[in-house]
């Protein structure tokens, strides 16, 4: 395995925005496209004066249901044999230390799911699982929020993008870490100081390049496309003004807040 690298995207406190490789307390500066030969601009910049961005700008994110054996089973349901997936829109995507709202004239409540994501490097479409992961640049820290009841909130349609799809309902980051070992790694999930999810990825249904072989036999996948790999037990709600953390080591920690609004119904 090579040595991973740790990109993220930034916005300089004083002067810009840009991506780069973070290394301990410094970001090295790269130019160009992060998916595509970047060139390094031989300028870094201290992490404490930049704020980290969503390290990636997805065309959309695909987000899988009943991918965890553990859950399948508390759940009753059968192993997928091809992924279970929803289109989550790039709208919705918000970065590390970033605010989750709440919907306007929504008071109900509002779900976290602690996932791995796999991040595209190249533009994907019908590749075989042989040849999946060389078209995935890295992983990230996924918080796959969801307002719980709007789901089930018409008897005929479930409203799965709906509920999932609002703006900031798709957390992502702090980094894209490539060459990450998933196998060996699990994903812990807190709000505020209590742990609520801790599970192995090693416990996944289809793994990362199944996952990508498959879906880019039904859509094409973009560079930055965001592929979170379904979440497993602890599955809880964030109460306004909340925080809620997802960790995954080798990539790091990815917290975000669910902001209190006062909204009045929908007319």
């Amino acid at each position: 395995m090579a040595v991973p690298q740790r990109w993220a995207r930034f916005q300089s406190h004083e002067t810009h925005a840009g991506f780069g490789i973070l290394d301990g307390d410094r970001v090295t500066e790269y130019s160009g496209d992060m998916f595509a030969q970047p060139r390094p601009t031989g300028k870094s910049i201290e992490i404490g004066a930049c704020t980290l961005l969503a390290p990636c700008t997805p065309t959309k994110m695909i987000a899988l249901w009943n991918n965890f054996r553990a859950l399948a089973a508390k759940l009753g349901k059968q192993a997928p044999v091809h992924p279970l997936f929803l289109i989550k829109p790039a709208t919705c995507i918000i970065g590390p230390n970033e605010t989750i709202v709440r919907p306007t004239g929504y008071a109900g409540k509002i779900a976290y799911e602690g996932e791995l994501g796999i991040v595209i490097g190249g533009r994907c479409k019908d590749v075989p699982v042989g040849r999946a992961s060389s078209y995935i640049f890295g992983y990230t820290c996924v918080n796959d929020v969801t307002a719980a009841d709007v789901l089930n909130e018409t008897p005929d349609f479930a409203q799965w993008c709906r509920s999932k799809g609002y703006d900031t309902f798709g957390c992502i980051g702090p980094v894209i870490t490539t060459d990450l070992d998933w196998a060996r790694a699990r994903v812990i999930t807190r709000l505020g100081e209590i742990e609520r999810q801790s599970y192995l990825l090693s416990d996944m249904i289809l793994p990362p390049d199944e996952l990508v072989s498959r879906i880019s036999h039904d859509m094409t996948l973009m560079p930055g496309d965001v592929i979170a790999c379904g979440t497993s037990l602890g599955v809880g709600s964030i109460r306004d003004g909340g925080d809620v953390e997802v960790i995954i080591e080798g990539i790091g920690s990815l917290k975000n807040t669910l902001a209190p609004v006062a909204g009045a119904p929908l007319q």
